[in-house]
């Protein structure tokens, strides 16, 4: 019996998680519709592009993290590139750095060891125009995200006010960034 309980269990939350993403994915949908590149911070698996391509099938998907997941991701082809260690990996970031249209930072990913050089480093390799989609409380994030050249894009609600807002907040990179370097 509690094989099955956790069967269920694991296929409920399975779904649960290809419905945030596909959620998340469509905020960006309707903002950029075609963007050519999206990097993934904390991929692990690359479940989230693996969602997110359904929707964005020309879209070219990379994943950075930590540990060996994002390696085998790439092998099963659910990224096309797999950037192993930090996004503050000051070598890292020079070799992306304004390569992507999109960058997302999940809260189910691998946590980072200095949230806000991370969040630095997303948006040294954002393209100048490009999106930063957070999932988190944007009453905690937005006041982490004002000192950088950013906008913060409001969504069109389409759902009555009964339902909570989403738990997620979208950020486009200024065209004339000064204070990045």
């Amino acid at each position: 019996m509690n094989s099955l309980r956790t069967r269920v269990s694991t296929r409920v939350s399975t779904l649960d998680a290809y419905r945030r993403h596909r959620a998340l994915a469509r905020a960006i949908l309707r903002l950029l519709p075609e963007p050519e590149s999206w990097l993934d911070v904390g991929t692990g698996d690359a479940h989230f592009p693996e969602t997110a391509k359904a929707l964005f099938p020309y879209t070219s998907f990379d994943g950075v993290d930590p540990t060996p997941r994002v390696v085998r991701a790439r092998a099963a082809e659910r990224i096309e590139e797999a950037y192993a260690g930090h996004l503050t990996d000051p070598h890292l970031t020079t070799v992306l750095r304004a390569r992507y249209d999109v960058v997302t930072l999940l809260r189910d990913r691998s946590p980072a060891p200095d949230p806000d050089a991370e969040l630095h480093a997303a948006l040294t390799v954002l393209r100048p125009g490009g999106l930063l989609l957070l999932e988190g409380s944007p009453d905690t994030l937005r006041p982490q995200l004002e000192p950088h050249a950013v906008e913060f894009v409001t969504e069109p609600r389409r759902l009555p006010d009964a339902f909570p807002p989403p738990q997620r907040l979208i950020a486009r990179r200024n065209q004339q960034c000064q204070g990045m370097p």
